[in-house]
């Protein structure tokens, strides 16, 4: 439930409302934005029967929700929230754009697409450290010391870095070198990766499971906001259909559904969705049409001799005129790069 307070309600009658609930036993979640301040009530409701909310001093209505996900949804934060990296904002008006190689393969490698994707307008260099891979014998990634490759990379560009992670037990160590954490596709319901993330306060961005649901994905943003950390960014990567021409089916739709379900900024990754690099561009356009806070892609200072996915990586020029492209569709739509 939500206890939406009056516009003319002052400090001292949202306070009453907190300490009410948290005398019943109750959690109590603040937000108050330019038009509504609204309280979020975490608990078990049964503890407020008998009590009448809506008459208290300042309270104009009680809501209820109905979703699972409490923290993530959209009544608890009906003007969004957004999430603040650095000096990038990821869920304002200007789109954020993440870009770099699938996987760290060498220092050259790495600084090279640090230099092509910031000098296209990129804020964010990803690039994984460590790779999950379906077979075991594909390549891994260079592991701790690909983030303080990506680290060093960054620093030399003014980048911020994202990287994934895929274990609790790494998150102290990419906490150092990543100003954003990545929970992949294959670990979405990793609830203690999940619930660890949540206590460690770092952003994530939080990818869509390969065959999971809106409210699933939604679901386990709620354990990394249930510990306490609502920097939470979520991106829509494509699910598995019976379709074959792409590597994975990007669920469009997605992006608007959660935007009305909830609060949370949301990315597209349109390369692990498409797997092949001519199809990177259309894709990432649609995702802006259909309102997605920004892009995560793959970008190769070579792709024909990168270690993994390569045929889904774009070339550094490549890479360039979609970020154009894609700054002439958000400004159609009252956004900026």
């Amino acid at each position: 439930m939500v206890i939406v307070m009056k516009k003319s309600c002052n400090r001292q009658e949202i306070d009453a409302v907190i300490a009410m609930l948290e005398r019943c036993g109750m959690g109590a979640n603040l937000s108050t934005g330019a038009q509504t301040t609204v309280i979020g009530v975490l608990g078990d409701k049964t503890k407020l029967e008998g009590l009448n909310l809506e008459l208290m001093d300042g309270v104009e209505k009680c809501v209820p929700i109905m979703h699972s996900y409490k923290l993530a949804s959209h009544e608890m934060c009906p003007e969004g929230r957004t999430v603040t990296v650095g000096g990038e904002v990821i869920g304002g008006k200007k789109l954020c754009m993440m870009a770099g190689p699938c996987a760290v393969e060498s220092e050259e490698q790495v600084l090279e697409a640090a230099q092509g994707v910031r000098a296209a307008g990129a804020g964010f260099l990803r690039g994984g450290a460590y790779k999950p891979r379906t077979s075991p014998y594909a390549f891994q990634g260079m592991e701790d010391e690909g983030y303080r490759l990506l680290r060093r990379a960054a620093d030399a560009t003014g980048l911020k870095v994202i990287s994934e992670v895929v274990s609790h037990d790494q998150i102290d160590l990419a906490g150092k070198y990543c100003d954003m954490l990545q929970v992949g596709a294959r670990n979405m319901q990793n609830f203690r990766l999940l619930r660890e993330i949540g206590k460690s306060g770092i952003p994530v961005l939080l990818k869509r499971g390969i065959a999971s649901t809106v409210e699933e994905w939604l679901d386990a943003a709620e354990y990394i906001m249930s510990e306490g950390n609502y920097n939470v960014v979520l991106c829509e990567r494509g699910i598995r259909t019976f379709e074959t021409a792409t590597r994975n089916t990007l669920d469009v739709s997605a992006v608007p559904v959660v935007r009305e379900r909830s609060s949370l900024p949301v990315l597209i990754d349109p390369s692990h969705a498409a797997g092949k690099a001519r199809y990177v561009e259309p894709l990432a356009l649609a995702g802006i049409a259909a309102g997605a806070d920004g892009l995560i892609i793959e970008v190769h200072p070579n792709p024909k001799v990168a270690m993994s996915d390569a045929a889904q990586q774009l070339t550094i020029p490549d890479y360039g005129r979609l970020v154009q492209r894609a700054g002439a569709v958000a400004q159609a739509l009252g956004r900026t790069l």
